[in-house]
C-alpha cells in the first residue's frame, strides 16, 4: 500500500483540480453530501446495535470515494477518455479521491488515543512536506550534474524515502500511506519522477497489488455476512449502496443541461471503487472499527459496483454511437471558405518530418485555415498507468530537462514549431495510448469528436537505404486496415521517402518548389485524391501535374464494381463516369489560370502499360497522389493485383509502393469514406457546369464543352490555355 500510494502521489496533478469547472465540483460535492449520510445509515441498517466506535465513519468515507485510476482505465477502454464527458468524470473523481484521502487521515487520527496530538502532528507533517521538503528536493535536483543520468541508486533512494515518510506519518497518528503519498505529491516533475514511475510501476501493479488483493480476499468471510441478520437485509444494503452516487450525480448533471444518458453514465462512473476504497475499509478493520461482517459486506458491494460499470457503459455508448446519425465528412464536401480539419497520426519521430512537410503543403489560407490534430500513437504495454494518459489528454507537457525529453515531447515540439512557422495553421497535439487491436478505435473516435475531413496515417513499412522496404512493426498494418474499414471520414496512407528534403533546381540552377503528380483513373477515391491535390496546387511552393489515364480499347470495362462484373450495372457505371467528368471540369476551370498546374492524358490498355507510362516520369516528382479505388476494377490496372503485396492500398497504390523505380518518390493513397461512393454527391457540380462548362469524352479522350452562349457573365473558355497543358500522347 505504501508504494502504491507513493506512485499515486507521483501521478497526481493538482492543476486539474484548480482548473476544474463548476460542474465537476458540484458532482463531487453532491456525491459527498448524499453518499456519506447514506453510508452512515446503511451501517446501522446492517447492525442496528453495533458498539464498535468509528465503523460508521469508515463506511461513510468509503462509500463517498470514487477511484480515479480505475475510472480512467474504464474510460480508456470505452474510448471516452478524451471526450468532455470523460474530462468531467475524471476531474470529479480526482476531487472526490483527494477529499476521501483527507477524511481517512483525519478519521484515523481522531479514532486513536490522543486524537488532538495526532491531528496537530499530522497537520505539521503535511505543512513541512509542502513548504520544506519540496523546495529542498527542487534544490537538490537542480544542482545535480547535468550529464549524470538517474539510475537504480536514485530509485532505491526514493523508495527508501517513501518507507521513511510512511513511518513518520504512522508515528504522527495517521496511516503510513499518508506519508508515502505526500512524498509523491511534493516530488518535483522531471526526469527523476519519470524514472521512478517507469522502474517501480510494473513491480507494484504486477506483484504488490495482487498480493494485497489476495490478503483482502482472505479477510472476507461470506458466511459471516448474514450474522445476526437475514440475507434479504444484506442484499438490500448492498443494493442501496449503489443509489446515493448515481442519484446525486444524475440530478446535478441534469441541472448543468447534460443529456440524460450522459448524466446516468456519469453517476455510474462515480460509483467506481478501487484501491483507495479498499484501503479505507482495511484501515477500519485494522483499527477494530469494522468487524468481519461489516468489512465483508462493503467489500462485496464495492466489487459489484466496479464490476458492472465497464460492461454497462460500453454497451450503452456503443449502441448510442451506432444509432447516432453522424455526418461523415470528405475533402470534397468541405466548404472552400471553412476550416479544413486533419487528423495526422505518427508512431515515432521517423514519421514526423514527412508528415509536417505534407501538412505545410496543404495550403492553409486566411479563408480556409487548417486545424491539425497531431496524434502520437503509443502501444499500451504491460500495465501502463491510465493517469499518464489523462495528463496527455489535457495537453500538459512534461517539465523535463534539456535533452532528456521523451519521444512524445519531441513530437509535440516539432508540430508546435510547424504551427509557429506556418500562417493560418493551428496544431493540437495529443497522445493516444492503446493496444494495437483497438488503436483504430482511438483514431476513429478522435476523428468523429474533432469533426475532421481527413485522417493521415503512416504506411506500416519504412524505406531502407538501398531503396527497399522493411516491416519494422507488422501490427501497424492491421491498424491501418481497421482505420480504412471504420473511419468516419476520408483516409490517406502516407509513405514518406524523404519528402521533407525534396528540392529541385532548374536549368538556371535556381531552387524550385516541390512537384506533385496526381494519377487519375476514376471513381470516388480518385475524385477525393484530386480534391486534396487541388487544394495543394494553390500553395505557392507546389506545382501539380494531373495525369489522367484513359483506355484505348473501345470495349474496356471502366469503373465497374467488382461484385457487378457478371451482371452489368450501367446506371452506377455511367453515374461514376458522369461524376468524374463533372468534377474534372470544375478542377479544369478553376486551375486554367494557375501556371503551376499541368493537365495531361495518357492512353493505356492494361496495368503494365500504365506502370510503363509512370516509369517514364521517374525522378520528375516528389509525391504521387492516387486513389485507393476500393471495390473498383479497370482495364487500366488489369494484372497489377496478381502479385499484390498490400492489397489494402489498391492496385495502383500497391504497385507504386513496391516498385523499385519509385524508390525516391513519396506516395499518398487516399480513400473516400465508403458511404460517399457511388450514391452520394459531395458537391453541387451540376449547377457549376452550367456556369463554367464541362468536360466531354470523345473517342476515348477528354475535350472541353464551353458553357451556353446565354451565360453572358462568362467569357468564352479557351480549352488549350497556356497555363493548362493537355498531352494527347
Amino acid at each position: 500500500m505504501v508504494y502504491y500510494m507513493f506512485l499515486v502521489g507521483l501521478e497526481t496533478d493538482f492543476s486539474l483540480i484548480l482548473r476544474a469547472g463548476k460542474q465537476a465540483y458540484s458532482v463531487a460535492l453532491a456525491g459527498f453530501v448524499f453518499a456519506m449520510p447514506a453510508g452512515y445509515g446503511l451501517f446501522y441498517k446492517l447492525q442496528p446495535h453495533s458498539k464498535k466506535r468509528g465503523g460508521d465513519i469508515f463506511w461513510a468515507v468509503a462509500l463517498a470515494c470514487t477511484n480515479f485510476p480505475d475510472l480512467a482505465r474504464i474510460l480508456a477502454d470505452v474510448k471516452l477518455l478524451r471526450s468532455d464527458f470523460g474530462r468531467t468524470a475524471l476531474t470529479s473523481a480526482l476531487i472526490s479521491d483527494l477529499c476521501c484521502w483527507v477524511l481517512m487521515v483525519l478519521s484515523m487520527a481522531v479514532l486513536r488515543e490522543g486524537k488532538y496530538i495526532s491531528l496537530a502532528s499530522t497537520t505539521v507533517f503535511i505543512l513541512i512536506c509542502v513548504f520544506a521538503v519540496r523546495p529542498a528536493l527542487k534544490w537538490i535536483i537542480s544542482h545535480r550534474a547535468k550529464e549524470e543520468d538517474y539510475n537504480e541508486f536514485h530509485v532505491c533512494l526514493a523508495l527508501t524515502g517513501a518507507i521513511l515518510f510512511g513511518f513518520i506519518s504512522d508515528a504522527c497518528g495517521a496511516h503510513s500511506i499518508a506519508g508515502a503519498f505526500m512524498l509523491g505529491v511534493v516530488m518535483p516533475k522531471g526526469e527523476l519522477k519519470e524514472t521512478i514511475m517507469e522502474k517501480v510501476e510494473e513491480f507494484v501493479s504486477g506483484v504488490v497489488m495482487p498480493l494485497f488483493f489476495l490478503v483482502i480476499g482472505l479477510r472476507v468471510n461470506v458466511a459471516q455476512m448474514a450474522y445476526n441478520t437475514s440475507w434479504p437485509n444484506v442484499c438490500l444494503v448492498i443494493a442501496l449502496a449503489f443509489v446515493p452516487k448515481i442519484v446525486s450525480t444524475f440530478f446535478v448533471s441534469l441541472l448543468y443541461k447534460m443529456p440524460a444518458l450522459d448524466s446516468l453514465a456519469l453517476g455510474l462512473l462515480m460509483n467506481t471503487k478501487g484501491m483507495l476504497s479498499i484501503i479505507i475499509l482495511s484501515s477500519g478493520r485494522d483499527l477494530k472499527a469494522l468487524g468481519i461482517q461489516t468489512f465483508s459486506v462493503m467489500v462485496i458491494a464495492f466489487w459489484f459496483m466496479t464490476l458492472v460499470v465497464g460492461p454497462i457503459l460500453a454497451f450503452s455508448y456503443k449502441r448510442t454511437r451506432r444509432s447516432r446519425q453522424y455526418k461523415r465528412r470528405t475533402i470534397q464536401s468541405t466548404e472552400p471558405e471553412s476550416d479544413f480539419r486533419i487528423l495526422a497520426c505518427v508512431h515515432s519521430m521517423r514519421n514526423v518530418t514527412g508528415m509536417i512537410n505534407l501538412l505545410h503543403n496543404s495550403n492553409p489560407t486566411q479563408l480556409s485555415p487548417i486545424s491539425v490534430f497531431a496524434v502520437h500513437l503509443v502501444e499500451l504495454t504491460g500495465r501502463a498507468s491510465a493517469m499518464l494518459i489523462v495528463h496527455d489528454t489535457y495537453g500538459k507537457s512534461s517539465d523535463k530537462s534539456g535533452g532528456a525529453r521523451s519521444q512524445s515531447d519531441n513530437i509535440v515540439s516539432a508540430f508546435e514549431n510547424l504551427a509557429t512557422n506556418t500562417d493560418y495553421l493551428s496544431v493540437q497535439p495529443l497522445t493516444a495510448v492503446s493496444a494495437y487491436d483497438s488503436m483504430h478505435e482511438d483514431i476513429c473516435s478522435l476523428a468523429e469528436d474533432k469533426r475532421v475531413a481527413l485522417i493521415i496515417i503512416p504506411f506500416h513499412k519504412q524505406p531502407t537505404m538501398d531503396g527497399g522496404m522493411e516491416d519494422s512493426n507488422s501490427p501497424l498494418r492491421g491498424v491501418n486496415q481497421n482505420v480504412l474499414a471504420n473511419a468516419p471520414c476520408s483516409v490517406g496512407i502516407f509513405l514518406d521517402r524523404g519528402l521533407s528534403s525534396s528540392t529541385r533546381r532548374d536549368s538556371n540552377h535556381s531552387v524550385q518548389g516541390q512537384r506533385f503528380a496526381m494519377l487519375f483513373i476514376g471513381g470516388p477515391d480518385d475524385r477525393e485524391a484530386l480534391a486534396y491535390a487541388w487544394r495543394m496546387s494553390k500553395h505557392p511552393g507546389v506545382s501539380l501535374t494531373v495525369l489522367r489515364f484513359v483506355s484505348g480499347e473501345q470495349n474496356a470495362v471502366e469503373l465497374k464494381p467488382k461484385e457487378n462484373q457478371e451482371g452489368d450495372n450501367p446506371p452506377l457505371h455511367n453515374r461514376e463516369k458522369q461524376l468524374d467528368y463533372e468534377y474534372l471540369s470544375m478542377f479544369f476551370q478553376d486551375s486554367k489560370s494557375n501556371p503551376s498546374v499541368i493537365y495531361m492524358e495518357k492512353v493505356t490498355n492494361n496495368g503494365e502499360e500504365t506502370l510503363r507510362t509512370i516509369r517514364t516520369m521517374e525522378q520528375e516528382y516528389d509525391l504521387y497522389i492516387v486513389g485507393r479505388r476500393e471495390g473498383m476494377e479497370s482495364s487500366l490496372t488489369f494484372g497489377l493485383t496478381e502479385w499484390s503485396d498490400c492489397p489494402e492500398l489498391g492496385a495502383l497504390g500497391d504497385s507504386l509502393v513496391s516498385s523499385s523505380f519509385t524508390s525516391n518518390i513519396s506516395v499518398l493513397i487516399v480513400q473516400q469514406r465508403a458511404e460517399a461512393s457511388g450514391g452520394e454527391e459531395v458537391s453541387p457540380v451540376g449547377v457549376e457546369e452550367e456556369r463554367t462548362g464541362r468536360l466531354k469524352e470523345q473517342f476515348g479522350h477528354m475535350t472541353w464543352q464551353p458553357p451556353p452562349k446565354d451565360n453572358a457573365d462568362k467569357e468564352p473558355f479557351v480549352p488549350r490555355s497556356g497555363h493548362i497543358e493537355e498531352d494527347d500522347y
